[in-house]
């Protein structure tokens, strides 16, 4: 005969209840809980598994091409960056407050795996985020057909707490590019924050942007009240280039199993 209990979880769609019920009522029954603790047990393993469903579904939607936790930066190869920063930046707070982030620094010192922690650290604390280079951005308002697929593909860049835009300074902006970088950094501006990683200085923006008026403007909208975190250090990449090759003169040239 079905169990009541589990026909009446199934039909709430209460899994997470479901799944522990059993579980809590040998607890009570050996220790003793009252009715009170036993319902609040079952229901906080009910809104955990909601919550870690909540977790799994937007890590999918903020689409993070290569997730790292803070934990796994190598802090001490370059002991200059400022970690006491980036864990205060990792709280989350400056999404609450709807403030900008810019982590600027040559390339290959870590801002990608930091920004997209950043982005995951927002999730954690319940925020939505989307995370994409700055060109994919850029390329994706510009192939808009119709006005309906532009406001569609505007909201799409203007709804997450968090917006994380990636390589910038990486490429050279196609024609008109700036206007459409302009046009999401000023809606979001006080409204959502965004995170931008660049690996040249501000003072070549203008250059880049191919629209120096452009590039004013939106500095003028991220750096005011932006966390700046300016990186300095040796090259993760050319640090595992070398190895790789050293690794492969050491093999006398052969090529190891996992390359």
């Amino acid at each position: 005969m079905p169990d009541p209990l589990q026909q009446a979880c199934r039909q709430l769609r209460l899994s997470g209840l479901a799944a522990t019920v059993e579980l809590r009522l040998q607890e009570a029954a050996s220790h003793g809980i009252s009715h009170r603790q036993f319902l609040e047990l079952l229901f906080q393993d009910e809104l955990n598994v909601r919550q870690q469903r909540s977790l799994e579904r937007r890590k999918k939607l903020a689409q993070f091409p290569d997730l790292q936790p803070l934990e796994n930066f190598e802090w001490q190869f370059n002991p200059q960056i400022n970690r006491t920063q980036i864990y205060q930046l990792a709280t989350a707070q400056f999404v609450r407050e709807r403030r900008d982030v810019l982590l600027l620094g040559p390339p290959g010192l870590g801002k990608s795996h930091i920004a997209q922690a950043l982005g995951y650290a927002a999730l954690r604390a319940d925020f939505h985020v989307l995370y994409c280079s700055v060109f994919e951005l850029v390329r994706e308002l510009q192939a808009d057909q119709s006005p309906a697929e532009a406001r569609r593909t505007l909201a799409r860049y203007l709804k997450p707490d968090l917006l994380c835009l990636d390589d910038f300074g990486m490429k050279s902006f196609p024609p008109k590019g700036a206007e459409a970088l302009l046009e999401i950094v000023v809606r979001r501006h006080r409204n959502r924050s965004t995170l931008m990683t660049s690996n040249r200085p501000i003072e070549e923006w203008g250059v880049l942007l191919g629209d120096v008026p452009a590039a004013t403007a939106i500095l003028d909208r991220l750096l005011e009240g932006a966390e700046v975190v300016r990186m300095s250090g040796r090259s993760y990449r050319l640090r595992n280039a070398q190895q790789s090759a050293a690794t492969r003169k050491k093999n006398g040239g052969a090529t190891t199993p996992s390359e």
